[in-house]
């Protein structure tokens, strides 16, 4: 059994010391001979990008060795070129983090020296363009890849005076590349953001974009076949641990960690950075909650009032995934970037959006949750995990305590004069629960706020500024609940408001004694 490569992003390093590597050389190999030499690629964190790179990296290289029980190994002739690649995540903090083209400048440098090289040129512009000259002369066609490409913005994206700074550097720097092209033989470049092209690639126009191309959707990540294929003797021990069968653990495993799509929402794959982690602690957990989420994005949300139940089904033009402006930017073009979205269905021209999973929606929701209620990640949890049970057992007063102290940690300030507000926290405790919960839902009497549906209850749920007691009145009014009468579950009604008091309440009544 090979061992998991978490945290290994060196494409030789996996190879030599037998660890795991699902292959993409075919993928690879359609990209390299598709007839185009300069690409960008845009994919979420911890999608394996830089393994993307690396591996692209030993193939220019000549190294063929290290692809012996890959496809790639006897369907192209192996030739050896000068490769320079760039890891914009290394080189925004390395020497000195406080001067960026001072870092560029060391790095061409550095690279320079592993050839055999003593550069000239003093700015970055001339000393990239001076080492893919004499590189290109005294060895060949050169190869340019660059991760990350956008790190030294995205960064600083609460900083945007600093941000626009890198900007103007990157934009300088990469403008160079598009008048190196006969010494260049193939170009990739990755990042989070797709940044418009001109803002930062307005003079490298020539690259395609291959990030919602169907034939690249896979191409970093995990397929359903690549998991139950490579994966298959962890999936085994985890059945077993699970003490469950093969395909209940599958459907879990899928529910948990899949549906991603760059495409048409049908042709998904895992992020391998949930995967790794599952199979190596055998623990169903929400590994994506362990990369930071960004305060930025956090923040954007509420200061746009953006609805966070309109995430779960976000329809988008094409236009949302065209740029990526710092003065503008859209949540749902941010979401999707950093994979908190992603596309579910494809038609004329628009796109549905949503959470991938599980995994990330609970993470997505646990970050905000913090930031609408002001409490800290770690204290939310304990309390709208106890919510869940009080529901469930129908004790209201309980309920009501620990909805009390979600919202008692919104400062003062924050107690903004709209229902929507103060829904999208209550959505966010709800969704949290793991359970069914439906906004504005229709029925024939009107519009009610809320639908969370468990085991043996259904609540009907309706918002108030002021008092819990109007809210309720509102729904036996409207009598909202006939439309689930014939279901056998439990009917509650339940009113909740006191938001502009300041004093929270919640009203319940069983629906049957309405119906009476």
């Amino acid at each position: 059994m090979k061992k998991l490569p978490l945290g290994i992003q060196t494409f030789s390093k996996l190879i030599e010391n037998d660890y795991l590597y699902i292959d993409k050389t075919k993928l690879i190999f359609d990209l390299i001979a598709s007839g185009s030499n300069y690409y960008f690629l845009s994919r979420p964190r911890r999608f394996g990008k830089s393994l993307l790179l690396s591996t692209l990296k030993e193939i220019f290289a000549g190294n063929r060795n290290l692809f012996r029980d890959l496809w790639i190994y006897d369907q192209i002739p192996w030739q050896k070129h000068p490769v320079i690649h760039m890891d914009f995540s290394v080189i925004t903090h390395s020497k000195d983090p406080t001067n960026f083209e001072k870092n560029i400048n060391y790095f061409l440098d550095k690279t320079a020296e592993e050839y055999g090289l003593l550069l000239e040129a003093v700015e970055n512009k001339e000393k990239l363009l001076e080492l893919t000259k004499r590189l290109h002369d005294q060895f060949g066609p050169v190869v340019i890849l660059i991760d990350e490409y956008d790190k030294p913005i995205v960064d600083h994206l609460e900083n945007i005076a600093k941000a626009d700074e890198n900007k103007a550097v990157l934009a300088s720097f990469y403008e160079v590349i598009k008048y190196m092209d006969k010494y260049l033989k193939f170009v990739l470049i990755t990042g989070v953001s797709k940044f418009s092209k001109v803002s930062i690639f307005s003079k490298l126009n020539n690259l395609k974009d291959i990030t919602l191309l169907p034939e690249y959707n896979t191409l970093c990540g995990y397929t359903q076949a690549e998991l139950e294929a490579s994966f298959s003797e962890y999936v085994e021990i985890l059945a077993h641990k699970e003490a469950t069968q093969k395909a209940a653990l599958l459907a879990k495993i899928k529910k948990w960690y899949n549906g991603y799509s760059w495409f048409d929402g049908q042709s998904t794959v895992y992020n391998p950075f949930g995967i790794l982690n599952l199979f190596d602690s055998k623990l169903f957990r929400n590994y994506w909650f362990q990369t930071a989420t960004p305060t930025f994005l956090l923040n954007l949300i509420k200061e746009q009032k953006v609805q966070v139940a309109d995430f779960d089904g976000y329809k988008a033009g094409e236009a949302v995934f065209e740029s990526f402006d710092l003065e503008k930017i859209h949540p749902a073009a941010l979401l999707f970037q950093t994979g908190y979205l992603t596309i579910k269905k494809y038609r004329n021209r628009r796109y549905t959006l949503s959470y991938p999973n599980f995994e990330v929606k609970e993470s997505f929701l646990i970050h905000l949750l913090a930031t609408f209620s002001g409490l800290p990640a770690p204290d939310t949890e304990p309390l709208y995990l106890d919510m869940l049970d009080y529901l469930a057992e129908e004790n209201i007063p309980r309920f009501t305590k620990c909805l009390i102290a979600l919202f008692a940690g919104i400062p003062a300030i924050l107690h903004l004069e709209f229902e929507a507000y103060y829904q999208s926290l209550f959505y966010l405790v709800l969704a949290l629960l793991g359970a069914e919960i439906i906004l504005e839902e229709n029925t024939d009497k009107g519009r009610i706020d809320g639908v969370l549906e468990l085991e043996n209850q259904i609540y009907l749920i309706e918002f108030k500024l002021d008092q819990a007691d109007t809210a309720l009145q509102q729904i036996k009014t409207k009598r909202y609940y006939e439309k689930y009468l014939k279901d056998s579950r439990k009917i509650i009604l339940l009113g909740v408001g006191g938001f502009r008091q300041k004093e929270i309440t919640v009203r319940s009544e069983v629906a049957e004694s309405c119906h009476k």
